[in-house]
């Protein structure tokens, strides 16, 4: 069982940066792929980035390429979602997930996602 707690939402102006922090708890981390959905209002869940176990591959949605970095902390147990360059429709509720992927791989699906936390808002202003 792994619980995973979001934090790090908020409002920021158009072109401005959040960094989104994902804890996790349980000893065994390292065995979860990571992933970062976003759902905003009146859409689906949609995938932003994900990581592998171990951190040597990344993978990103296209409309967040170059502005969005994902990287992880094993020994803090934590998923970080660096986000720059922001736009309004980056707006959302934004979910870290936890899957049992193999050790290079990295799923924007989000059925291959075990866990999930409880989400953080993040809203863009124009």
């Amino acid at each position: 069982q792994v619980q995973l707690v979001e934090s790090g939402g908020g409002l920021v102006q158009a072109g401005g940066s959040l960094r989104l922090s994902c804890a996790a708890s349980g000893r065994t981390f390292t065995s979860y792929g990571m992933g970062w959905f976003r759902q905003a209002p009146g859409k689906e869940r949609e995938f932003v980035s994900g990581i592998s176990q171990g951190g040597v591959r990344t993978y990103y949605t296209d409309s967040v390429k170059g502005r969005f970095s994902i990287s992880r902390d094993n020994a803090k147990n934590t998923v970080y979602l660096q986000m720059n360059s922001l736009k309004p429709e980056d707006t959302a509720v934004y979910y870290c997930a936890a899957g049992g992927t193999a050790y290079y791989s990295v799923s924007s699906n989000a059925d291959h996602y075990d866990y999930w936390g409880q989400g953080t808002q993040v809203t863009v202003s124009s």
